[in-house]
């Protein structure tokens, strides 16, 4: 089956190219009482909002077009991680297993909506190893404040980050007239594949207990996470409404 991502996006996930990129402040208080909202599924946005937070500019979100090999073949690489926002029309039946991760956090009721920021925040601290964020940078304090603390805990960390819910509230902005009013406004989730220090395909969602193994030997990332989302789709778990993102190397 050859899927080809939709674009433009639909409502929620649409894409937008803003100049207000290089003029972001970030003016608004953070409270006790913030709610996250949800980001654009763009990859201009993600990036922008990512080297806020520190991601060294040797690194960027870009995104693919098609599940197919013709259109995976044209991504730049390499790519350490994989985010992918869908909407799941059914449970999988097949019973997860656990699998190891440097870094999972949960998704508390707080982070409703901040799905996206979760799989950036999974995709780039699973790969400390060749990504080295900007020192003293938000990513980095969080990283270094939560090294030890529980999933749950984490989760708890981040909704208290005055820091990081500025930088989140300024990119989250962009491209949305108004924050979604309930749940049934937001269809569609994040989430995000890594490869683990064991070789193995992992998918890093903040809703599961635990880090999923998807695949036991990944050589390619990318090709295997699009095998496991033609497998939603021809079962029916995916609708085909979903976009996918990359984390890889900047184009020089």
């Amino acid at each position: 089956m050859t899927t080809n991502i939709q674009t433009p996006f639909p409502a929620g996930i649409r894409q937008i190219s803003d100049p207000r990129f290089s003029r972001l402040t970030m003016t608004d208080a953070a409270t006790a009482d913030f709610r996250w909202p949800p980001l654009e599924s763009n990859p201009e946005i993600f990036t922008e909002y990512l080297y806020q937070l520190g991601l060294p500019s040797d690194w960027s979100v870009g995104e693919i077009f098609g599940l197919d090999e013709d259109s995976l073949a044209i991504v730049p690489r390499p790519v350490l991680a994989v985010i992918v926002t869908f909407e799941s029309l059914r449970q999988d039946p097949v019973e997860a297993k656990a699998g190891a991760a440097h870094f999972f956090m949960k998704q508390s009721p707080k982070l409703d909506y901040a799905c996206g920021v979760i799989a950036c925040i999974h995709s780039v601290l699973n790969n400390l190893g060749r990504v080295h964020l900007v020192e003293n940078s938000i990513l980095e304090k969080y990283h270094n404040a939560t090294k030890a603390q529980s999933p749950a805990d984490r989760a708890t960390t981040l909704e208290n980050m005055k820091d990081f819910q500025e930088v989140h509230n300024s990119y989250a902005s962009l491209g949305q007239s108004a924050a979604p009013s309930s749940e049934e406004d937001v269809k569609h989730h994040f989430i995000a594949f890594v490869q683990n220090a064991d070789g193995q395909l992992i998918e890093l969602d903040g809703l599961k207990k635990t880090p999923v193994v998807v695949n036991t030997a990944s050589e390619d990332i990318l090709k295997d996470t699009a095998a496991v989302l033609h497998a939603r789709i021809e079962a029916g778990i995916y609708s085909e409404s979903l976009a996918v993102l990359t984390l890889g190397k900047a184009s020089d």
